[in-house]
């Protein structure tokens, strides 16, 4: 089987491709993963997720490089992750009732066989309106400090939501799968050694 290589340090990310892929190794590509204000929010991932792959594939051009990212906008401004309490407090009471929407992208990159696929899966959520007692209970024990949109939708987060519109369901978590999948296997890759 060919080497695949994760280019991320997101431990929710990692378990996303442990459900399809058996075996695969991560390097964090540590890249500068700022964005300008005026950056359209899908090609900024678009971006980033083909920077993280591209670093990680010049020391490995004969793997298989994932790359991915996320980004999310909420009345044509980009929204950044919270670092803390407060800053998150503050972004779930901007967002309560509010529909954003995440840009989650995936790319697939071996330089030796010149491969290079990506891929963009827009996701619209509708937050609940959310009052400050929940807020702060939420924050309390989800702690989603670093999580775009301040929701860790595979935990409590999941119940601040109202709606999630997406063709793929873990595009949220931050990796789309159905389209990797899909670039895996139209490379000959098998999934966990089944498919």
């Amino acid at each position: 089987m060919p080497k695949i290589i994760l280019a991320s340090s997101s431990l929710y990310r990692k378990e996303l491709l442990s459900r399809i892929v058996k075996d695969f190794i991560i390097i964090s590509p540590d890249i500068d993963e700022s964005k300008t204000d005026k950056e359209n929010p899908s090609i900024a991932a678009l971006r980033l997720a083909n920077e993280k792959a591209k670093k990680i594939a010049l020391t490995n051009p004969e793997a298989f490089i994932i790359g991915a990212d996320q980004t999310a906008q909420f009345k044509n401004i980009q929204i950044n992750k919270p670092n803390n309490f407060n800053e998150a407090f503050e972004q779930l009471k901007k967002l309560s009732g509010q529909e954003v929407h995440f840009y989650s992208a995936v790319t697939l990159i071996n330089l030796s066989k010149k491969i290079h696929t990506e891929w963009v899966e827009d996701i619209m959520v509708k937050y609940k309106k959310i009052d400050d007692e929940t807020i702060t209970n939420y924050l309390n024990y989800d702690k989603p400090y670093g999580c775009l949109g301040c929701i860790k939708s595979e935990s409590l987060g999941i119940s601040l939501l109202e709606k999630v519109s997406s063709d793929d369901p873990t595009a949220i978590i931050g990796l789309p799968l159905i389209a990797l999948s899909s670039m895996l296997v139209k490379n000959k890759i098998k999934l966990n050694d089944a498919i």
